[in-house]
């Protein structure tokens, strides 16, 4: 068999990207990536840059969207999404509930992209008065952590808050009411509260914890294709590369994609990094803070070890 390897040039272009070997027969013809509301994934589904690299394999690219992290794993589980993006906390609740998934890559974030917010003239002023309140937060997702880890540091046990478990869609309205004293979100909707809510953040995420986002693959799909797992991660990574240094371009192509308000987007993208980076010790160790943070409070079925989800990803191997 002759033997190819992925090469991830350098810079801002993805110049070339040689394909594993594959037997055609062994292909599939299809990969379905999922993807959340935000981030770069409008601007590199424009640029075509996954569909190029593919193409010469015989194998289309389908983009499936989802509302937040925790469908968007449950249909990697099930076999209906083989690649997907999501932010710490859905992976350590999919692997509790027995989801056949694996990590594949992560991109480690400023931190600056979630955070605890409250409408501007509440009372609410510091971690400590969340005490008593009634909070929004999508069940599972990074979020979730966020408030958990932000109310471990004010010293505020889970049962003296009212959780309010709402998708994203239904917190927003549930915020703008005022049927919820804060709310626990991600970017966009985070810059869609600052700018048309006039939202206060009490806490940001880089204040409580170390928060990382993941690229997730399905066990069955890295098993039987590791070499195409590989390649999804080195256009990412590159593609990463590109729009660090593109935010205006990434900003404009998410406003087309999605109608939200390009304010709003380019005040995400100025505080985002897509840099897609092995799963090393570090994050490894970061990760599993998140997951016996949860185990503690029983908020996970039972315990996991996340090493034991973790495919080693050699970037250029």
């Amino acid at each position: 068999m002759i033997t190819r390897r992925v090469i991830l040039q350098g810079g801002p272009v993805l110049a070339a990207l040689v394909a594993f070997p594959v037997r055609a027969e062994e292909s599939p013809a299809e990969i379905r990536i999922g993807t959340q509301k935000g981030g770069f994934f409008p601007a590199v589904r424009q640029r075509h840059s996954l569909e190029d690299a593919f193409k010469p394999l015989g194998i289309e690219i389908k983009w499936i969207d989802f509302q937040f992290g925790p469908p968007l794993l449950e249909a990697i589980n099930v076999g209906s999404v083989d690649f997907g993006f999501v932010g710490d906390a859905p992976p350590i609740f999919a692997q509790a509930g027995g989801a056949r998934i694996r990590y594949a890559a992560a991109v480690k974030s400023e931190g600056t992209t979630q955070a605890i917010i409250v409408p501007q003239d509440s009372p609410i002023k510091t971690l400590a008065d969340l005490r008593g309140k009634r909070i929004a937060f999508g069940k599972g997702s990074s979020a979730h952590n966020l408030l958990v880890a932000a109310l471990e540091k004010a010293g505020i046990d889970w049962s003296d808050i009212t959780p309010a478990p709402l998708a994203p869609a239904d917190a927003t309205a549930a915020f703008v009411k005022g049927s919820v004293d804060a709310w626990s979100i991600w970017d966009p909707y985070l810059a869609l509260a600052e700018l048309k809510q006039n939202a206060r953040v009490i806490v940001f995420d880089k204040d409580v914890h170390k928060p990382n986002a993941f690229y997730i693959v399905g066990s069955d799909f890295v098993e039987k294709y590791p070499s195409l797992v590989a390649k999804l991660n080195a256009v990412f990574a590159s593609e990463g590369e590109w729009a660090d240094v593109h935010h205006e371009d990434v900003a404009r192509a998410q406003a087309e994609a999605t109608g939200v308000d390009i304010e709003a987007i380019r005040r995400f993208v100025d505080r985002s990094n897509y840099r897609v980076v092995p799963v090393d010790d570090e994050i490894i160790k970061s990760q599993q803070v998140v997951a016996d943070r949860f185990a503690r409070l029983g908020l996970i079925p039972k315990p996991v070890k996340v090493s034991d989800i973790v495919w080693k990803w050699t970037p250029g191997s």
